[in-house]
């Protein structure tokens, strides 16, 4: 029951009616049984000044932030951490007395099912589809894993050399290359992961995959393929990948984790991860 007592979350975003974040959030929530709601808040990028000033005029507690509010959000902030610093973005805020503070969960999300396997990283070469937002989060989380390289590959070469550059200074910048799609042949007979971030083989299209069977037919036996899309599940590039002896992981995994240490945040409590990751499951019947 939501009462004056209640104490607010939410996720930001334009559009953000799509977001199953507070699908999870309120399982974890009742699950609790703590006195919060997690609300989907409509912020189009015009309006964002005065709905993070109304934020704190009403005493949000923390939000998280999607598309197209990601980077926009940085400047609001007083405190924005080095894993946030690093990638470029921020999806979870929460108050201070000093004021607004963020991080990006995205990394720990990416990382959690990677983490619950035994691999030589440090011998892995980590081959990354795509160099946008969602790729930024994914070379953060194969540095700090220590893979060998990071191959980013993308078709817009001017995007690619920005995308490259925007990592000078950083820890990765010696292990990070990119790369123009048709290098995939020449990348995935050595790669040990391979990483979609890319929107190809998403629910409105299932029949599609960002590689084609041609290539995916180079991958060796063993190597891990994770897709960010989790929706359908597995998608056609999982399931190319599977036949071709590799180990799958889908986006599902990445959502909920990532929601959880942000709802570690604004709690200051371990969250149900398997209540989350449940109600998700429920929610899209898979």
């Amino acid at each position: 029951m939501i009462t004056g007592q209640t104490k607010l979350l939410g996720v930001i975003g334009h559009p953000v009616s799509h977001s199953l974040s507070p699908v999870m959030h309120n399982a974890a929530i009742a699950h609790l049984d703590v006195d919060f709601a997690y609300l989907p808040l409509p912020v189009q990028p015009k309006d964002l000044a005065p709905a993070i000033a109304g934020f704190a005029a009403i005493g949000l507690q923390g939000f998280n932030i999607t598309i197209p509010h990601k980077q926009a959000i940085m400047p609001f902030l007083t405190e924005i951490s080095p894993v946030a610093q690093a990638v470029g973005a921020v999806n979870t805020v929460w108050r201070t007395e000093q004021g607004w503070s963020g991080t990006n969960t995205d990394v720990i999300g990416f990382l959690a099912p990677l983490k619950q396997l035994d691999q030589p990283w440090t011998e892995i070469d980590a081959v990354i589809l795509g160099n946008g937002g969602a790729a930024r989060a994914v070379v953060a989380g194969c540095t700090e894993l220590g893979c060998r390289s990071i191959h980013v590959v993308g078709r817009d070469l001017a995007k690619l050399a920005a995308f490259h550059q925007s990592w000078v200074g950083s820890t990765a910048a010696s292990i990070l290359q990119i790369h123009e799609w048709h290098d995939l042949a020449k990348l995935l007979p050595t790669a040990g992961l391979i990483v979609n971030t890319t929107p190809i083989g998403m629910h409105s299209h299932e029949d599609q995959s960002p590689v084609d069977l041609s290539l995916l037919k180079m991958l060796q036996p063993g190597a891990i393929a994770y897709d960010l899309i989790y929706v359908p599940q597995p998608t056609l590039f999982l399931q190319q990948a599977v036949q071709r002896g590799a180990i799958a992981i889908h986006g599902l995994e990445m959502l909920v984790q990532q929601g959880a240490a942000a709802l570690e945040i604004w709690l200051q409590q371990p969250a149900p991860v398997d209540v989350m990751r449940r109600s998700l499951q429920q929610y899209l019947k898979i």
